[in-house]
């Protein structure tokens, strides 16, 4: 039984839906890179405790 959780995001350069498995023991508070599904632009994810469960932070590499 696996414990990842697919999760949708927004990319912050092309606004298209992306996803990501997020595994809630291992990468809560822990800063990823990921590409674009779709325009293929790195992507700064992090993933963090919200009020709704865990939420993606999604920004680009220059913020």
């Amino acid at each position: 039984m696996s414990l990842a959780q697919q999760q949708e995001f927004n990319c912050p350069y092309c606004m298209a839906v992306n996803d990501i498995e997020i595994d809630p023991i291992n990468d809560l508070d822990q800063q990823q890179i990921l590409d674009c599904q779709i325009c293929c632009q790195p992507i700064e994810v992090m993933i963090v405790e919200g009020h709704e469960g865990l939420e993606v932070i999604a920004k680009t590499d220059d913020e």
